[in-house]
């Protein structure tokens, strides 16, 4: 079942979730909702739990609009029950889902495309907690979360291995710390839309996403044409190199003193976050296309058998 030319009357925007970005998530749906409404859909909020498929099928939604983040949401398993249930769904597919969300795999299929990436290794919570398992500065978090959540920075003055949060997973990512601005591209359909340079204190952690005033946008980012270009280009063939559907967010790090070299690919966001804080809208915004359009344009994307 693809996308039709017959715009869909009844969305379902399905938001919360029990992952731990579900805050994030219900924020997210509100806004879609509002700007969905906007747009002349009729829109159902659904705050999903365990009877989903039950929820949904009472409601026989023409689209899921999906606004969940984190695990089960963003990576395959919702878009698994959405395929089996013949319901055209917003952004990735399953297997696009799955890679961007496991951050180990993802960074295997962007090597593969040559693309930058960070220098990491997966390694268990117990070794993490005994030794140094690189030089630091580095970086320990988890390989399937997203929000920055549970991130660790081990700088370089420091005497010994971190000491991990009870809940932190069995195994976790140990990733080469990279320093430098935080730039940020979105790509929507196969078109990258602008770079973002991401303005904070000290880095961007969770309050810094989130939180008002957390962070400073500049969009366009004020960065070497070079550069610029060059996060637009790699941002266009991650989306693709993934196979990623309607937008994708895809962030880096840039060393502004080693020039294009400097220039490190950290991740692909499959549903970037749809608050009145977030990138993507913003970008969408600076290129002239506004919220309710952005959504709009998601809903008539959607798709499913993918």
């Amino acid at each position: 079942m693809g996308s039709s030319s017959r715009t869909p009357q009844k969305v379902a925007v399905v938001m919360g979730g029990p992952s731990a970005e579900r805050e994030v998530s219900l924020s997210t749906g509100k806004e879609c909702a509002a700007a969905l409404r906007e747009a002349g859909f009729e829109v159902v909020e659904v705050v999903a739990d365990r009877d989903l498929a039950q929820d949904l099928m009472k409601i026989k939604p023409d689209v899921v609009f999906n606004a969940l983040h984190g695990r089960w949401g963003e990576d395959g398993c919702v878009q698994g029950l959405l395929e089996w249930m013949q319901i055209p769904y917003t952004h990735s597919g399953v297997m696009s889902s799955a890679i961007a969300m496991d951050k180990e795999k993802s960074k295997e299929a962007y090597r593969a495309a040559g693309l930058p990436v960070a220098a990491s290794l997966l390694a268990q919570r117990d070794e993490i907690e005994t030794r140094h398992m690189m030089e630091p500065p580095y970086v320990v978090k988890p390989y399937n979360e997203g929000s920055s959540v549970g991130v660790y920075i081990v700088q370089e003055a420091a005497n010994g291995p971190p000491t991990l949060a009870p809940d932190m997973p069995d195994e976790l990512m140990v990733e080469d710390y990279v320093d430098g601005r935080e730039l940020t591209c979105t790509v929507m359909g196969d078109r990258a839309l602008t770079v973002t340079d991401i303005i904070t204190d000290s880095w961007y952690d969770y309050h810094a996403k989130y939180a008002e005033g957390g962070s400073r946008h500049e969009v366009p980012a004020k960065v070497p044409s070079e550069i610029f270009d060059a996060c637009m280009e790699m941002s266009l063939k991650a989306h693709q190199v993934l196979g990623c559907r309607g937008i994708s967010r895809t962030d880096f790090r840039w060393d502004e003193n080693k020039g294009l070299a400097g220039l490190i690919l950290l991740e692909t966001n499959t549903q970037p976050g749809m608050t009145p804080t977030s990138l993507s809208p913003e970008q969408a915004q600076a290129v002239g296309i506004s919220f309710p359009e952005l959504c709009k344009w998601l809903v008539e994307d959607a798709s499913c058998n993918r």
